[in-house]
C-alpha cells in the first residue's frame, strides 16, 4: 500500500493551498469584522477558480467537471479548510446530488451549475426535522402534471447567494415494518419562484460570512419535469450521493487543524518565559505531540474513507468515523493552541479564536456527531443480528 502522494497530487495541493493563502487569507478580517463577503469578491474568487481549472472538480470530465478522484478531491478541500468557509464555498464546488439531473434538467441546472454560471444551495433540515430527516412537515401535493409546496426550512447554507434550491419535501407515507414513514421527493426550485421566498437565516457565532437561509413555500407550484431523480425516492438519492458532503467536512477539519498547528509549533519554539522556549516545558510539548498525532490520524482516517469510494468498497462506516474523529479533532486542537498562546490566543490580532469558534459547529451540520456514533455503531452490530 502507497501512502504517498502522486506527482500530479502533490502539485494539486500545492496550488490549492497558494490560491487559498492569496486569494482568501487577505480578505478574512474584514469578512469576519463585517460578516459580510461583498458580491464582487464572491464573483472575483469564483472567475480566479474557473481560470485556475479547479471549478467543479468534483464532477466528472464528460459534464466539464476536472474528473478528480475522490481521493485528489478530498486533499482539494482539505486545502480549502485552512480559509474561510465564507470565502471558499466560491472556490465552487457543486453538490453532487446534482449528477442525477436527467434531461432537459442537466442543460437548466447541472451544466451551468458546473460552468459557474449558477449556484446550488441544499434544503433538507426543517425546524422540527434536523437529524429526522424522514420527521420533515415540509410537503408536495400533486396538483395534475405540477406539485404544490407548503413549508419552512431552516438552516439552509449559503441559500442568500444561490440561484436555484435542491429542496427535499414529503410527498407521501408508506407502511414500514417500523411504523408509517413519510415519502420524501427531492425538488429543484429557481430563485424568484412565486410562494418561495429566502429569507434571512439565524446570526451564527461560527464561520462569518457563510449566511444560513430560512426558505419559505406557500402554494409554490413545481412543474413535474423540476423533480430531481424519481417520485418519492428523495432519501435514496440524498443517500446515494450525499455521503461527499460528511467527507468534506472531515478534509475540512483536518486542513484547519493543520494552520492552526502550523501557527503553534513555532509560537512555542520562539516565545520565552523564565529564560527558556515554552515549548521546552513537557506541559507545553506534550501538548504538541497530541495536537500533530490526532492531525495526522485524522487525516489518514479521512484520506482512507476516501481511498475506499475509489476502491469501490463500502465506506459509509469509514465515513462516518472521519467524520466523527476530525470534528472532534479540530475542537481539541484549537483549544489546546490558545491554551498554548495564553491571552492572545483569543485576541482579535490573531485568527486562533475564530477557529476555535467557528469549530464548534463541525460537530452537528452534515450529522451529528450522535448521528455519526449511531452509523458506526451499526454498521458493527448489525451482521451480528443486534
Amino acid at each position: 500500500m502507497n501512502f504517498g502522494l502522486s506527482e500530479e497530487q502533490e502539485m494539486i495541493v500545492e496550488t490549492v493551498r497558494a490560491f487559498v493563502e492569496t486569494e482568501i487569507y487577505p480578505h478574512e478580517n474584514e469578512v469576519e469584522r463585517s460578516g459580510i463577503v461583498p458580491p464582487e469578491l464572491g464573483d472575483e474568487i469564483r472567475r480566479k477558480c474557473i481560470d485556475l481549472g479547479f471549478y467543479a472538480c468534483n464532477f466528472p470530465e464528460e459534464v466539464g467537471g476536472a474528473g478528480l478522484d475522490h481521493v485528489t478531491f478530498t486533499l482539494v478541500e482539505r486545502e480549502l479548510g485552512r480559509g474561510s468557509l465564507g470565502l471558499t464555498v466560491f472556490f465552487g464546488r457543486p453538490s453532487g446530488i446534482l449528477m442525477a439531473c436527467e434531461g432537459e434538467q442537466r442543460e437548466r441546472y447541472l451544466l451551468p451549475a458546473v460552468r459557474g454560471e449558477k449556484i446550488d444551495a441544499l434544503a433538507i433540515t426543517e425546524p422540527d426535522a434536523g437529524s429526522d430527516m424522514r420527521g420533515m412537515k415540509c410537503a408536495a401535493r400533486r396538483d395534475g402534471s405540477d406539485f404544490v409546496l407548503n413549508g419552512t426550512k431552516h438552516f439552509i447554507s449559503h441559500a442568500d447567494v444561490a440561484d436555484f434550491v435542491i429542496v427535499f419535501a414529503a410527498t407521501g407515507e408508506e407502511e414500514t415494518p417500523k411504523g408509517i414513514k413519510k415519502k420524501i421527493t427531492a425538488f429543484l426550485v429557481d430563485r424568484g419562484t412565486p410562494g418561495f421566498e429566502i429569507l434571512k437565516g439565524y446570526d451564527s457565532v461560527s464561520h462569518r460570512g457563510y449566511h444560513n437561509s430560512t426558505l419559505s413555500f406557500t402554494d409554490c407550484r413545481i412543474p413535474g419535469s423540476q423533480v430531481l431523480g424519481e417520485v418519492h425516492r428523495g432519501f435514496e438519492i440524498a443517500n446515494q450521493w450525499l455521503y461527499g458532503t460528511r467527507l468534506t467536512v472531515a478534509a475540512t477539519c483536518v486542513g484547519r487543524a493543520r494552520r492552526v498547528f502550523d501557527m503553534t509549533l513555532p509560537y512555542a519554539a520562539e516565545r520565552k518565559q523564565f529564560g527558556k522556549p515554552i515549548g521546552a516545558n513537557q506541559g507545553v510539548s506534550f501538548k504538541l505531540a497530541d495536537m500533530i498525532t490526532e492531525i495526522d490520524a485524522a487525516d489518514w482516517l479521512t484520506l482512507a474513507a476516501a481511498w475506499r469510494l475509489d476502491a469501490g468498497l463500502s465506506a459509509d462506516r469509514q465515513i462516518a468515523s472521519a467524520k466523527l474523529y476530525s470534528s472532534e479533532m479540530l475542537a481539541r486542537v484549537t483549544d489546546e493552541a490558545i491554551q498554548i498562546f495564553g491571552g492572545m490566543g483569543l485576541m482579535d490580532d490573531l485568527p486562533l479564536a475564530r477557529f476555535w469558534r467557528d469549530a464548534r459547529v463541525e460537530r452537528i451540520w452534515d450529522g451529528t456527531s450522535e448521528i455519526q456514533r449511531h452509523i458506526i455503531s451499526r454498521d458493527l452490530l448489525r451482521p451480528l443480528g443486534a
